[in-house]
């Protein structure tokens, strides 16, 4: 047998032993069997970089190729569906589909509703090609790399199973318990911050710059939804059956059904039954099961009519209270946090939950040693919902905020009229200048991927770093202190290099300005175009600006009044960083004086490319929400009703994204906001066309 022959017969059998291990739950050989083909496989690959193929189970390891995750439109946009917390609102769908169906009979297939992440898998000749986040719901992250180290989902497909040429089937990737539990486990030995929940681990895992991260951490995944202009399958389940007959994980817990009590007894067993299942779940997924039925009942504008997703009730548990902690934020925010003795709540075990502010204390009128109440807010965040007061201690004490900072001991401050006490020493307490230099390298803000928490905290204690400004300073030498990491020290170098080329929206966002965030710092960087107008600037000036309350502008004028921070800015300055906003030119003055508001899915372009670039590219303004002053509304699909009730009551015209691009005489040819060209090069720019509206 060739090389090349052993390679294609390896691939192929471990492709099978995977499905057999991580999708039937079936092995035929022993890990070890396993690990000696794959290392096998791994070898003779090396020795034929020419054999290739991105699909070859090899590539479940991952890899520390770092990259940008490729923002790709969905060829079928990705919509939400409408939720419901209680039977009675299942019943009313139930009756709203009996009607639409003019009394014709209808099954529903009962799903479960996992708690992950949303996730659509384009397959070409049986081969998986690509993976795509859900995003806004048009366009989504292109993790196809990551995405390929998941041992449940299929890289090729078995030939001679009949599925189409093209198709796409999409479904949720999840982190179960046991990887989830195990996860937090290793974070907690190292000092790290523990996940809060499967999700979020999930969520980060996939998005993760190296591959061989998320082929560690045992992601799974469950598919769906089977769609495609070639499949041919008369209803939802049956379609799923076949897929599941292709090869692919498809969830134990579906049924069909054809009453309204057959619903019921779905929704009731698994509101019991779900605590036993290794994945995360919250809720129930009710489709009308036939495709032509789907297709006569359409969608309204936010969601299918056909489909409903039944939220379970947040678990509850009764535990006692330990002990009040408190956290110190970046902003200086101190945030209370209850200690209690460990319990189970929705598969996780809980003994922390966060209790806002000292208001929050009060409301529940909480004692040393209470026994309270714990839910999981969207089966997500533990909260305090009450306090079984006959169970309280008649000694026991009422619990009394701190008066000091628990980090650095100065006496803090809670403004009038705000419900969070701070510690005003900014400058000298770790916390408040840790967090600052993580908020400030974060992916939104200056992006210096190559950094993190941890990393921040040891260069911190070690004395390299004391503010924002530091970090510029830092010398590949400095970071190899071990002798083994010149490699990571010089991506880290070269990361804070890069940085300097961020644009100056963001870096007003970093800066840290409180409770300037990501859209206010947009706002302030173009209406003062450049950082030493900004800093300059006085409250009233600030109040100005569309968008900017009087104790956001008190708050930047506090900031660059204070000398430190005058410092740090004056340093950054000198270092390099983009310290004015780069004015694109405008295409066109037709949008002058409109105020418009977007909201909705689109398909020709992002949201963000509307709100953030076109509309001032044309001369335009927008804005969040709807008042007298709106010019109109430019709508996409999944428009809020509430937005769209507020319009009809205020007469605000509503136009479609068609429209307005046709309007605007919108040229496909422009450059998009990630520096990439959008559109065709077919098309020429057009004569603007004046609408009755303006």
């Amino acid at each position: 047998m060739t090389d090349q022959e052993k390679i294609l017969s390896l691939r192929e059998q471990l492709h099978e032993h995977n499905h057999r291990y991580y999708v039937e739950n079936n092995p035929l050989i022993s890990d070890q069997e396993f690990d000696f083909m794959m290392h096998e496989l791994q070898d003779l690959e090396a020795r034929h970089p020419e054999l290739y193929d991105p699909n070859s189970p090899t590539m479940r390891v991952g890899s520390d190729i770092t990259k940008e995750f490729k923002q790709v439109r969905h060829r079928y946009p990705m919509l939400s569906l409408a939720n419901t917390y209680n039977q009675a609102d299942v019943e009313e769908w139930y009756n709203q589909v009996k009607r639409g169906l003019e009394g014709e009979d209808f099954e529903v297939c009962c799903e479960m509703k996992y708690d992950g992440l949303s996730i659509s898998l384009t397959y070409q000749d049986g081969r998986l090609v690509q993976a795509v986040t859900r995003g806004d719901g048009v366009q989504g992250d292109d993790v196809t790399t990551n995405v390929r180290t998941i041992r449940s989902i299929p890289l090729i497909l078995k030939p001679g199973l009949g599925y189409p040429q093209n198709f796409e089937i999409r479904g949720e990737i999840l982190m179960p318990w046991s990887s989830f539990n195990r996860l937090n486990e290793e974070r907690e030995e190292i000092g790290a911050q523990p996940f809060a929940n499967p999700r979020n681990a999930a969520s980060g895992t996939l998005k993760s710059q190296d591959s061989r991260v998320v082929a560690e951490r045992g992601l799974d995944a469950y598919l769906y939804y089977l769609l495609g202009d070639e499949v041919n399958v008369v209803g939802h389940y049956e379609g799923l059956e076949t897929a599941r007959s292709w090869g692919f994980k498809i969830s134990e817990g579906m049924k069909k059904v054809q009453t309204l009590q057959g619903i019921y007894d779905f929704i009731d067993y698994w509101d019991k039954e779900r605590r036993n299942l290794p994945v995360a779940t919250d809720g129930i997924v009710l489709k009308v099961n036939s495709i032509r039925q789907q297709r006569n009942l359409g969608f309204t504008a936010k969601s299918p009519r056909w489909a409903i997703a039944y939220k379970f009730k947040a678990e509850r548990v009764c535990t006692r209270l330990q002990e009040i902690t408190y956290q110190v934020g970046r902003t200086g925010a101190i945030t209370p946090v209850a200690n209690m003795d460990t319990v189970q709540l929705s598969g996780t075990k809980v003994h922390r939950a966060t209790l806002n502010n000292e208001d929050f204390i009060r409301s529940f009128n909480l004692h040393e040693g209470d026994y309270v109440y714990v839910e999981k807010g969207g089966e997500i965040i533990p909260k305090i919902v009450g306090v079984d007061e006959s169970r309280r201690s008649p000694d026991a004490k009422p619990i009394t905020f701190i008066t000091h900072c628990p980090e650095c001991g100065t006496l803090l401050q809670r403004r009038e009229g705000e419900a969070v006490h701070y510690c005003p020493n900014d400058s000298g307490c770790p916390p408040q200048i840790k967090g600052r230099i993580e908020h400030f390298i974060a992916r939104k803000a200056m992006n210096i991927d190559s950094l993190g928490a941890e990393t921040v905290d040891t260069y911190y204690e070690r004395g390299l770093i004391r503010n924002i400004a530091d970090l510029y300073e830092l010398k590949a030498s400095q970071l190899n202190y071990e002798g083994n990491r010149e490699k990571s020290a010089r991506k880290v170098v070269e990361a804070i290099e890069a940085s300097k080329q961020v644009p100056f929206e963001r870096v007003v966002f970093a800066l840290g300005i409180r409770m300037v965030g990501e859209t206010t710092a947009k706002l302030l960087a173009r209406h003062f175009k450049n950082i030493e107008a900004l800093r300059h600037a006085t409250a009233e000036e600030l109040t100005e600006v569309d968008g900017i309350g009087e104790i956001i502008a008190v708050n930047v004028v506090q900031y660059f009044q204070d000398p430190k921070n005058s410092e740090i800015v004056d340093r950054l300055i000198g270092y390099g960083l983009q310290m004015s906003i780069k004015e694109e030119t405008r295409k066109s003055n037709i949008l002058e004086g409109k105020i418009i508001v977007v909201s909705g899915v689109f398909s020709k372009h992002g949201r963000k490319d509307y709100e953030e670039r076109i509309i001032e590219q044309y001369g335009g303004k927008r804005s969040s929400s709807i008042s007298n002053k709106t010019s109109f509304i430019l709508a996409g699909d999944n428009m809020g009703p509430s937005k769209l009730q507020k319009a009809e009551k205020l007469g605000i015209p509503i136009i479609s994204e068609d429209e307005f691009l046709e309007m605007i005489g919108y040229d496909d040819d422009v450059t998009a906001s990630d520096g990439s060209a959008v559109g065709s090069d077919d098309k020429k720019p057009q004569e603007p066309k004046q609408l009755s509206l303006f």
